[in-house]
């Protein structure tokens, strides 16, 4: 049994942070290139983040370099997406996506919208 499961969305003013994690079950995601990926209202699904099995390579969309962290504990199997600075464009559905033996794997996503 493989799942992917994301929680931590919600609503959010401008400014302010969110968190969201990232569980997966089934195997093991030290093993796994993980990702990050929003998608607005309306538009495609884009990349936001990714990080190496161990976290010593992390990548960022331009728009989120300074304010978004990437982060995995893998005792916990649980990947992390600090957001701070928060905009009323990050408001879309955040979906966690695990890299495993060459194939992929999704969450259902979670619901993340910045507005006053």
């Amino acid at each position: 049994q493989i799942q992917v499961m994301e929680s931590g969305g919600g609503l959010a003013q401008p400014g302010e942070p969110l968190s969201l994690s990232c569980r997966a079950f089934g195997f093991p995601s030290r093993a796994s290139l993980m990702h990050w990926y929003r998608q607005p209202p309306g538009k495609e699904r884009e990349l936001v983040a990714s990080i190496t099995a161990t976290g010593s390579i992390t990548y960022y969309e331009e728009s989120v370099k300074g304010r978004f962290t990437i982060s995995r504990d893998n005792n916990q199997n649980t990947m992390y997406l600090q957001m701070n600075s928060l905009r009323p464009e990050d408001t879309a559905v955040y979906y966690c996506n695990i890299d495993h033996s060459g194939l992929l794997y999704w969450g259902q996503g979670t619901q993340v919208t910045v507005s006053s």
